[in-house]
């Protein structure tokens, strides 16, 4: 098989990856509403967490990682280039974001793409990791930490390897795209901060 046949077919099996959305899958198992229908209407871990509380969230945001982790690492693994890789990473956050089996209707992509990023390397990952929830400690904006651990995480990669620096920064870019309308929130101070909603356990 050539580098460009296993390129296209890692692609599309990347796309079908992320393609399978976790916030829905675990709300319809849990009993909770769709959250395509209720809260901020995005379903990931942020308004999961909203609605369901949260374990719910934090098996949403595992799944929403592995996602972007399992087709970049496999890319890794079979020695596909950077630039491939990137793609690769790209097409995982598109499925999220465009999920083929959910008419399309997805999240943003965060966790998905800094799952793609972390088999670069321990220490990206733990940096991203305290990067993201430093700010949501400071701010409680979730998509304010999304943001600014996206635009880090160029800087970060190429201290740590620069061969991945821009298939990272092409991840960063279809991040920040996907919150442009939280950036103009932010900007107006009308965003909603980070919070938990309770299960009511007698419903």
């Amino acid at each position: 098989m050539t580098s460009t046949a296993l390129t296209i077919m890692m692609i599309v099996g990347a796309y079908l990856a992320g393609s399978i959305s976790s916030a829905v899958l675990v709300c319809k198992m849990r009993g909770l509403p769709d959250p395509r229908t209720v809260g901020s209407g995005n379903p990931g871990a942020t308004n999961v967490l909203r609605i369901g509380g949260a374990s719910s969230a934090v098996l949403v945001l595992f799944f929403d990682m592995l996602k972007g982790a399992a087709p970049a690492y496999l890319a890794f693994r079979l020695g596909v280039d950077p630039i491939a890789l990137g793609l690769i990473a790209i097409a995982a956050c598109l499925g999220h974001i465009f999920p083929i089996f959910f008419g399309f209707k997805g999240g943003k992509g965060v966790a998905t793409a800094f799952g793609a990023m972390a088999p670069i390397g321990h220490y990206l990952a733990l940096f991203l990791m305290l990067t993201w929830a430093a700010i949501v400690l400071i701010t409680r904006y979730s998509s304010l930490a999304a943001i600014c651990t996206a635009l880090l995480a160029p800087v970060f990669t190429w201290w740590i390897d620069d061969r991945f620096t821009i298939p990272v920064a092409m991840l960063s870019t279809l991040i920040v795209i996907r919150h442009r309308d939280n950036i103009r929130r932010l900007l107006k101070g009308e965003e909603a901060k980070l919070s938990r909603k309770r299960r009511n356990k007698t419903s």
